[in-house]
């Protein structure tokens, strides 16, 4: 049995900004602990990358068996970064530079980290 989340920014302001209806950020931390403390395979989906999502691979160390993760790929999102000033952070550099990141400090953390794109 695998048990997963989707967590897709450290940051709790960024979370509600694209996803006001889904659980706080510790409370999925807490829940994904939880399961993979008690012998359940778990891992967590970070998608779509969202600004300060690479804080939490820190974070999920000892938590989780392994990592997914994937770029931003709807475009209606699009306003909401224009919105808040973070159009740098919805193109391919960025999510290519933060992915890299990503999967460099789950190697350095020992834990697998998957591609979606």
């Amino acid at each position: 049995m695998e048990v997963g989340l989707s967590i897709t920014s450290s940051n709790d302001e960024i979370r509600k900004v694209f996803e006001p209806n889904a659980p706080p950020i510790m409370e999925r931390l807490r829940t994904i602990e939880s399961l993979h403390q008690n012998g359940i395979k778990t891992y967590v989906m970070i998608a779509p990358i969202l600004p300060e999502a690479e804080n939490l691979i820190g974070i999920l160390v000892g938590k989780v068996d392994y990592i997914i993760i994937d770029r931003m790929n709807y475009s209606h999102a699009d306003k909401i970064y224009e919105k808040h000033g973070w159009n740098e952070k919805n193109t391919d550099d960025y999510f290519n530079g933060i992915g890299s990141r990503i999967a460099n400090d789950c190697v350095r953390l020992g834990i697998e980290c998957r591609s979606a794109y």
